[in-house]
Formats: structure tokens, sequence, C-alpha cells
């Protein structure tokens, strides 16, 4: 049950509302308006009555970067992604612009806001962040939002459920040509042997920068020529062969190891390497413009496709679970999927 006191102050009238329920601790607020007392005392007794005070209470206690702690903490500290380290970077950026704010004020236009700041923000090399990207940004927070209403049970609505994502072009599908791709390896292989390394698995294995860099000794079977990659983007463990190039330049990296950590390709502080300046140079110096480390991972499953490979074996190379991810290439394999087909047309309809 609400009561409503009006009480006099040197600033004026003012009026306090407490609500008392059976069974649940009170609640009390000041308001200068007695129809926004009222109005306050309704939503708080219905509230009460469905569980949601409680809610209601901590979203205006822990601030966005409290919950954001509390998620690398418990959540993502475990979940043994690929992804993790840029997830943490991403993160960083909602941490240092509504950080302060309590839960409760981390409100759809404050976020709107930060996203325009977003759009206008460059990425390590100077390139202005695509809508792709910052879609990634909304993504890591409404994911955060997601787990402080499921399961930390500190909201119970997300305030990024009605944002909508930022329209993005299609996928790019970006592949070396022959002579980028031997341009690209001259000037890696001239300046360094780690980075010429690093390039090879990507060409050979269609594996992510993440995966690759966060790759650890006791995954890669020289012998067996296989690597396993456990820190994958969905989670799942999958292994990969290594022939050709790919095992000559791995089995020459592994002849001097550091002793101070097991990542292949470890850099300072025991963590992985960073190569994305090195990387972006190395492209300028061999002319191949408009290319990303990721567009490695194209270029392979391009190449595969126009090798003969199936959608279902790129995927299977890629580790994608689906084919919709790999359909980009289709017009790649349209030459294999002819030949198969008049194979069996000459076979079965003479």
């Amino acid at each position: 049950m609400a009561t409503i006191e009006k009480r006099t102050r040197a600033g004026g009238t003012v009026y306090r509302v407490k609500v008392r329920l059976r069974g649940h601790p009170p609640a009390d607020a000041t308001f200068e308006r007695v129809t926004d007392a009222k109005r306050w005392a309704a939503e708080t007794e219905t509230a009460i009555r469905a569980g949601r005070w409680f809610e209601n209470v901590e979203a205006k206690r822990v601030t966005l970067t409290e919950l954001i702690d509390r998620y690398e903490r418990e959540h993502l500290s475990s979940s043994g992604i690929a992804t993790k380290p840029a997830r943490v970077r991403r993160l960083g950026f909602w941490r240092e612009e509504l950080g302060a704010l309590v839960l409760a004020d981390v409100t759809p236009g404050r976020i709107v806001e930060a996203r325009a700041k977003l759009l206008r923000s460059k990425n390590r090399v100077g390139e202005v962040f695509a809508p792709a990207t910052v879609n990634q940004y909304l993504a890591d927070l409404r994911h955060v939002f997601s787990i402080a209403k499921r399961e930390f049970s500190l909201l119970s609505n997300n305030p990024l459920a009605d944002i909508p994502k930022l329209k993005e072009p299609r996928g790019r599908v970006r592949f070396l040509t022959p002579d980028e791709r031997d341009a690209l390896l001259r000037e890696v292989a001239a300046h360094s042997d780690v980075l010429h390394t690093i390039v090879v698995l990507a060409l050979s294995t269609g594996a992510r920068k993440g995966e690759l860099l966060n790759l650890r000794w006791p995954d890669v079977d020289l012998r067996r020529g296989t690597l396993t990659f456990h820190q994958t983007k969905n989670g799942e463990r999958r292994t990969v062969p290594l022939v050709g190039v790919a095992a000559t330049a791995m089995a020459s990296h592994a002849r001097v190891r550091r002793l101070d950590s097991d990542l292949v390709f470890p850099g300072i502080k025991r963590r992985p390497l960073v190569i994305d300046k090195m990387f972006h140079e190395a492209c300028e110096r061999a002319g191949v413009g408009d290319f990303r480390f990721h567009d490695l991972r194209h270029t392979a499953a391009s190449w595969i496709a126009m090798n003969g490979g199936t959608l279902a074996e790129i995927a299977e190379v890629l580790g994608h679970k689906t084919l919709q991810m790999v359909r980009r290439y289709t017009h790649l394999t349209e030459g294999h999927t002819r030949g198969v087909l008049a194979r069996m047309n000459e076979a079965m309809l003479r």
C-alpha cells in the first residue's frame, strides 16, 4: 500500500511517497508534483508484485563499468573464443563513453549518441569505421545487457533491444590475384620470417587472424601435419591439415621457440603478436591496395572454389556451420558445378 506525505520546505512543497507491501522491503521516493508521486506509487506497486522492483533498484545502483567488469570476469573469461581480445577492446569504448552511468541511465538515446561517435572513429590504419564494425560494437554491448538481464538479474529490459543494426553492404570478396599473391609473399618474406609464416598459414588453411595468433605449440602436430584451433569464432574446435609450403614454413619456425611462452607467435608480455601495422605496410610495399588480413581467408576460399571445391568443402575448411556464409563464392564454383552436371548427363542421358 502507498502513502503520500505533503512536506513544505524552504524551496517549496514536495511529496514523499512510501510503498509498503507485506513480504517485501519498503520503497520510497520524493517528487515536486503530486501527479508524479501518484504515478510512481502505482508503477512501483505493480513492479513489486511482479518481482521487478529488485531489478529496478539494482539498475540504479550498478554502473555500466561495474557490469562490464563482471561480464568479463564471470562470462567472457571462460568463453574461450578467439575474438575475446577484440571484444575486450570494443567493450573498453563503452566503458569510456558510458561507464560512469548507472544502468538505469544507459538509455537508447545515449547509446545512439555514442554510436554516432563510433561512425566518426578510425581504425588502426586510419580508415573510418565501417557500419559492420560499428554493429560489432553494438552487438558486444547488447550481449552484455542480455547477460545482465538473463543471468545477473539486474535488468528487466535490454536498452539495445529496439536499436536496429546499421545497414551493411554485401559481404566483400576481395582475394589476391596470382601476381598480387607473389608480390605480397615476397615483401613479407623480405622483412619478417614470422609474418611470412603467418601469411602462408592464412593462405593455406583459411584460418582467421585470431585463430593463428592464439595458436599454441601443443596444438601443432608437425608429424601428422595438423593445426588445431581451440579458440574459434563459433567456439568449436577445428583441426586443419598442414601441407605443402605451410608445413615447411612451420617446421622452420618451430626450430626457434620462446621459452617464456607456448604461443606459436608470441608478442610482448606473453601476449599474442600484434601484426596489423606490419601487414598493412607490407601490402603497401607490394602494391596490393584495398586489402585486409581477413581477405587472406577469402583468398583461400576463392582458390579452393576455383580449383573445384564445393561450397560444403569450403564451409568445412573455414569452419562454418552452415553454407550461408560461403554462398558469396557461388559464382566461383559454377564452372565446377557445370562440369559435374555435364559428366552426369553424359553418363545418364546418352
